[in-house]
């Protein structure tokens, strides 16, 4: 059951991804955009802690050793917790007003927004086989 939750919760984390990169895609102004980032944000990270907290249990219950994968999947999700803060900090620094630099942070968020997702299916593509 642990496993099923944690396979759950990574399809749910590589939606939330899809469907920001899909929203920073469609963003026309910024004040749109901030109201979903302000609300849709902390959802994210908390399914991305549900994925952490499910692998932790997984390993601590089930007394797994420190193999190849399961630290790839650790060092991994500091990864991806650095780059939403670098993603949502830079996003904080722009005004309402300033439509140059949100074209900017959007071709910044949409680079990580890929890398995160083609690095997470990979994982997780090579955890299924």
């Amino acid at each position: 059951m642990s496993i099923v939750a944690h396979n759950f919760s990574v399809l749910v984390v590589l939606g939330v991804m899809s469907l920001n990169l899909y929203k920073i895609y469609r963003a026309n102004d910024v004040q749109s955009y901030r109201k979903f980032h302000m609300i849709f944000n902390p959802i994210g990270l908390t399914i991305l802690g549900s994925v952490i907290f499910t692998g932790i249990i997984m390993m601590a219950a089930k007394h797994l050793d420190f193999t190849f994968a399961n630290i790839l999947m650790i060092v991994f999700s500091v990864v991806l917790i650095v780059l939403e803060a670098k993603r949502s900090k830079t996003f904080r620094y722009i005004m309402n007003n300033d439509l140059e630099g949100f074209l900017d942070y959007k071709k910044f968020a949409q680079k990580i927004l890929l890398s995160e997702i083609i690095i997470s299916l990979a994982i997780y593509i090579g955890m299924l086989l």
